[in-house]
């Protein structure tokens, strides 16, 4: 073999083992992308199974208080409005903004044993308040979860090669799941 053929052959090689490098980290970054993605997805559910409990739980709760509490009427009306509007949303958004809507009504919901003393002893509003309470702790949780991979998401799009993989594989940024505004401050229930 020539001396220019053997360099050749050196150089083919070398172009060979860097296509190789280049397109297994090329895959890598895809498929991390992708895992990312799937990662949010996933624990979007994990919210969703919780705020589904939530739903399930809120028309016992609100029959108990009915009873006591014939003139909030307006609050009950609020309360099944956000919960219908929930189950409307078509996109996590949508959810996001109904659950954030209905949070606000049912700390009110809950604040109403304060204005109604036989409410406060009633024992199934008292199990029903323990079980939306622990519900609305497993959402934090949940939440918190949630948005820890959107922003390990959100932080990978907005890196140099990150933006580029997460074009290729059609993977958008993912919004956060805050409280809403009403929540950051405290809540006072005047009647």
């Amino acid at each position: 073999m020539s001396k220019g053929a053997k360099t050749v052959l050196i150089i083919v090689g070398i172009i060979v083992i860097l296509a190789i490098i280049v397109s297994s980290w090329a895959i890598g970054n895809y498929n991390k992308v992708v895992t990312m993605d799937e990662n949010v997805t996933a624990q979007w559910s994990q919210v969703e199974n919780q705020l589904k409990r939530r739903y399930d739980l809120i028309p016992n709760l609100i029959e108990t208080v009915k009873g006591y509490a014939k003139h909030e009427k307006e609050l009950f009306e609020n309360v099944a409005r956000m919960r219908t509007q929930y189950f409307k949303a078509t996109s996590v958004n949508e959810k996001i903004a109904a659950s954030q809507g209905l949070e606000t009504f049912l700390s009110r919901l809950l604040m109403l044993k304060e204005s109604y003393p036989v409410l406060k002893a009633n024992e199934g509003f008292l199990k029903l308040q323990d079980s939306l309470e622990g519900t609305e702790n497993r959402i934090a949780v949940e939440r918190g979860r949630y948005n820890d991979a959107a922003r390990v998401l959100n932080t990978y799009r907005r890196k140099v090669f990150g933006k580029f993989f997460a074009a290729m594989a059609g993977v958008e940024s993912r919004d956060y799941y805050e409280p809403p505004e009403e929540q950051k401050e405290n809540i006072q229930v005047k009647f």
